[in-house]
């Protein structure tokens, strides 16, 4: 029988991503604060639908908001691992990597009752050590590559890249990679950010990006008899009123379409029983 299964995910990021990025002041230190201001919202939706979620919640918020990481949990939500800052492994040494990587757990380990069993890399940028270090700390799971769009998959290690020839790639580990994609993430197609960097233009509208996230879950349903389609969502993007009304159409949509939501822990366990 055709399973089409869906993941609501929430990178609780508050002003974890503004402070890795040196955004300090007092107006993007607010818009942070934000994301514990919709954090309620999305937990009364997903109440309201008997759906339960993954949570992926960097160390520095975990420490600030102990509270709503409470109801997350009393909710019967998954809380992911999602780095002890937001500055992405790629951007940091093996050892702070790993020191950032058991930290977190530590505190998700006092906060929950149990280790992550998943992680999502910030920024979505693993290190060359990544893979390795989740295998030698106990993960199921990792959410942060973008080798397909509705199967999980083995993650590698060991891959060697050229520059002038074809890449060679490195032997699969026991680590199961919970696919993602920026076509499913709030972030870019939504918030307005300006940086020294750059500009995220965002604000796009709402029901426009809903037909792009409602299509391709009937994709899915049109061409395999088993997937899993993981949304990414940032409760200070996500938490507006008009697109609390989006996410409220898009699981509507999504239920009509058939669709089992469940976490990606539960994913990653359905995949491995296959």
């Amino acid at each position: 029988m055709p399973k089409h299964l869906a993941n609501l995910s929430f990178d609780f990021d508050a002003m974890s991503a503004l402070i890795a990025r040196g955004m300090k002041t007092p107006t993007a230190i607010s818009r942070g604060e934000f994301g514990a201001v919709a954090v309620p919202r999305i937990l009364k939706v997903l109440d309201r639908y008997n759906i339960k979620a993954s949570f992926f919640i960097p160390g520095l918020t975990l420490e600030t908001y102990p509270d709503l990481v409470e109801a997350i949990v009393k909710g019967g939500h998954e809380v992911g691992h999602h780095g002890w800052t937001h500055v992405p492994p790629a951007n940091l040494n093996q050892g702070e990597e790993e020191e950032h990587l058991v930290r977190g757990n530590e505190l998700i380990e006092k906060m929950t009752g149990q280790k992550a069993r998943g992680y999502r890399s910030p920024a979505w940028d693993l290190s060359d050590e990544t893979v390795d270090l989740l295998l030698k700390h106990g993960f199921l799971y990792d959410s942060s590559m973008m080798g397909h769009d509705w199967m999980p998959y083995r993650a590698r290690t060991g891959d060697v890249i050229h520059d002038e020839k074809g890449m060679e790639f490195g032997k699969e580990t026991s680590l199961i990679e919970m696919p993602i994609s920026w076509v499913l993430d709030d972030y870019p197609h939504f918030e307005y950010l300006r940086t020294p960097q750059g500009l995220f233009p965002g604000l796009q509208n709402a029901n426009n990006v809903l037909e792009n996230w409602t299509d391709e879950f009937t994709y899915m349903t049109r061409n395999t008899d088993w997937g899993l389609l993981t949304y990414t969502f940032h409760p200070l993007v996500i938490g507006r009123g008009h697109r609390m009304l989006m996410l409220e159409r898009l699981v509507l949509n999504l239920l009509e379409q058939g669709a089992e939501f469940l976490t990606l822990e539960q994913g990653a366990k359905a995949f491995a029983a296959r």
